[in-house]
């Protein structure tokens, strides 16, 4: 199963807080060409895997089907709080996560690390719900910090997300993206980390009760 289905998939879709393209066409009863318009407009909470695969918020669907007045989607409970490390050595871009993943209004504590080793430290003694990690650092970069978590199955619960300006081929040279690792390129599409995130609170949720 691990082979044929992306871990992302595993641990969201499995609980039903997330679905396909196809799957969100056959929920609103629209082509495949509308559901990606509405992502890529906002109106549906979504992102892209690492394979390129768009993964939309099942509540965002649902809502929008009925017409949920002045959202497209479902917010997280605030009573259930996921906890989020963001690991990145860029001073200016450390900042800018700062001021706007708070404004997404999900109900997430954030810590941001400047560097890989208090970032793995961190992780060490408290794991978060969700990593996000920049590859290119000095010393302990992103890539090892992913493949530290991902070889310890106590860790296996996290959510990691890759934020990179790396082309493939550079991924690649470094072994490519294991299965479930989100990947988000730089500039950072904010709105599709937004949906990212609140699936994973979403999940989070779900896990708790």
């Amino acid at each position: 199963m691990v082979a044929c289905l992306a871990r992302d998939e595993i641990m969201l879709k499995d609980t039903a807080d997330v679905c396909t393209t196809q799957e969100a066409a056959t929920l609103l009863g629209i082509s495949l060409t509308s559901v990606q318009k509405l992502v890529e407009s906002g109106e549906l909470a979504g992102w892209k895997t690492a394979g390129g695969h768009r993964r939309i918020q099942r509540a965002a669907v649902l809502a929008f089907r009925d017409r949920a007045p002045g959202t497209a989607g479902a917010a997280p409970s605030a009573d259930v709080r996921t906890t989020l490390l963001v690991v990145e050595d860029d001073e200016v871009l450390r900042t800018l996560y700062a001021a706007r993943l708070p404004r997404f209004g999900l109900p997430l504590d954030i810590q941001l690390c400047s560097n890989g080793y208090d970032g793995l430290i961190e992780v060490g003694l408290r794991p978060p719900d969700v990593l996000m990690l920049d590859i290119a650092m000095q010393g302990i970069d992103g890539y090892e910090i992913m493949e530290t978590v991902l070889a310890r199955p106590a860790l296996r619960h996290m959510h990691i997300a890759i934020v990179t300006g790396m082309a493939d081929r550079d991924l690649a040279a470094r072994g490519g993206l294991p299965p479930g690792v989100a990947r988000f390129g730089k500039p950072v599409p904010f709105d599709q980390l937004r949906g990212f995130l609140t699936a994973c609170c979403m999940h989070k949720q779900r896990t708790a009760a």
